[in-house]
């Protein structure tokens, strides 16, 4: 067993309050994340308008909030108005992002009606296809879903069975707009004017909207940062937010850089805080711009491009079903604990996707939904925490990674509760050795730790299938106490924990 990691606690120095948004999903029109995922009619368990209930029961125990629909690569092609109206009169169309067929039967209305299901903290994020469309689409969109009445695409919603308005709020301008994959793809000048046109005259129906703006789709992108900057340089007084994209996979076999990709969604969330704040002085605002991270996962994404090129348009395929293993949940977990640790500029989050796509979800077409090894970190981190994030500075011991060099094998972070309780989420990236936690809680009235829960397994490719689908599952943690104003615990090797102080 290697020396302890240690921290301190103190309610005097924190980040932020959590934002509620920081928890949210991604339905994109992709594989099945739609098609048999959210939406089954006919299915044992789907209800009257063919959702899936089993799904909902598990989409409520996640605990999403904000949902991002209806993508992704799909909206730079997507056309709104074929998504709505009688179900039996939607066109079928292509889709060019990922080499399907589109049959519409699931659109806006079934989109809001499913988040209405899952309950209030289900808010719609809709996208703006800025890719093949613009401007006068997007108001188009707009006006359908968010205008009361007495005008002829509101009086249309009405017309299609939707009295009451969709009211949605935050809005995505377009998708991954950097990319040379994207239909439409744009150079930073071309994206930033029209996402600066569209945002603007989107707040001449309504300036309360909360707006989003394409940032780069990751770190590596060869026009990173310079992205941001000009994007944000036409719209910074225009947007709220700029988003970030980023997947993880381990590549060529190497496990320790992959359980470390945390230091790298950290230092994107980093490097485009300082880019924005850059911009932002530039202009002389004294306006902060955050950062809506609306894509992030594990991904074997290395995977897709021959799945994406092999499909001959056929109706929700089956593509991107990654099954996950303990592994990747374990740095799964560890991403979950980087986006909190920047709770102060990162207040919008989707894990991308809900369901069978990349998912902590799946479903099998007539059969069962279940719980994916992902499932359980998102739903105790939507759970546990709310509230406000304390600042964690570990002192670690630490191993050696290709990729990244010296890192700490602890991440950590820590969530207090209005009524004071302390929720400690930690990752042991060592795949051999368990690891001591000392945690100092000064100030917070702390006596005893209610619980203990870790996701680990003695087989770290561990997972949960449709023959086995409880596998993997969080398990208790004996030994781990308070004493003095002291947290001492083990967390095992590769493993997830959640420690629950009162």
């Amino acid at each position: 067993m290697s020396r302890p990691a240690r921290f301190t606690l103190d309610p005097a120095f924190t980040v932020a309050e959590v934002n509620p948004r920081l928890f949210g999903s991604f339905v994109e029109h992709l594989g099945r994340c739609v098609y048999t995922g959210v939406y089954e009619p006919g299915h044992p368990a789907a209800d009257a308008d063919g959702i899936r209930t089993d799904v909902l029961e598990l989409v409520r125990e996640l605990g999403v909030t904000a949902i991002r629909y209806p993508g992704g690569n799909f909206v730079s092609g997507y056309k709104w108005e074929d998504s709505v109206g009688p179900v039996d009169q939607r066109p079928r169309r292509l889709d060019l992002a990922w080499r399907s067929t589109e049959t519409n039967r699931f659109g806006l209305s079934e989109y809001i009606a499913f988040l209405k299901k899952i309950g209030p903290q289900a808010e719609p994020m809709m996208a703006v296809n800025l890719g093949t469309r613009g401007v006068a689409e997007a108001l188009e969109l707009q006006e359908y879903a968010n205008h009361p009445s007495g005008t002829a695409l509101s009086d249309l919603r009405i017309e299609h069975g939707d009295k009451d308005p969709f009211g949605i709020r935050l809005w995505c301008l377009g998708n991954e707009m950097d990319g040379p994959w994207q239909t439409g793809h744009k150079t930073a000048e071309e994206y930033g004017r029209l996402a600066a046109e569209t945002a603007r005259a989107m707040r001449q129906i309504d300036p309360g909207l909360e707006l989003v703006a394409c940032g780069s789709s990751g770190q590596s992108m060869p026009t990173f940062a310079e992205w941001e900057a000009k994007v944000l340089q036409e719209t910074y007084d225009l947007v709220d937010y700029i988003s970030l994209h980023a997947y993880y996979e381990p590549l060529d076999g190497d496990v320790d850089s992959f359980l470390a990709s945390a230091v790298d969604m950290e230092s994107f969330i980093e490097n485009v805080v300082a880019t924005c704040d850059h911009i932002g002085a530039r202009l002389k605002s004294k306006k902060k711009i955050n950062l809506s991270f609306d894509e992030w996962n594990v991904w074997y994404l290395s995977r897709t491009d021959a799945e994406v090129s092999a499909l001959d348009w056929p109706e929700a395929p089956r593509l991107l079903e990654d099954n996950y293993s303990v592994t990747d949940a374990v740095v799964f977990g560890s991403l979950l604990i980087a986006l909190l640790r920047h709770a102060d500029r990162v207040t919008v989050a989707c894990l991308a996707q809900l369901v069978n796509v990349i998912a902590p979800i799946m479903t099998e077409p007539g059969g069962p939904a279940w719980r994916q090894t992902t499932f359980f970190p998102f739903a105790q981190a939507s759970k546990y925490g709310r509230g406000e994030v304390l600042d964690v500075r570990v002192d670690s011991p630490t191993y050696e990674t290709k990729k990244y060099g010296e890192t700490d094998l602890l991440h950590a972070t820590a969530v207090r509760a209005e009524d004071g309780t302390v929720t400690v989420f930690a990752v042991n990236r060592s795949r051999t050795e368990a690891l001591p936690l000392e945690v100092a809680l000064n100030g917070l009235d702390l006596t005893r730790a209610v619980e203990h829960s870790a996701l680990a397994d003695a087989d770290p490719d561990a997972r949960n299938t449709l023959t086995d689908p409880e596998r993997v599952t969080p398990h208790p943690v004996e030994g781990t106490e308070v004493r003095d104003g002291r947290l001492t615990a083990v967390l095992e090797p590769l493993s997830w924990n959640v420690i629950r102080l009162a």
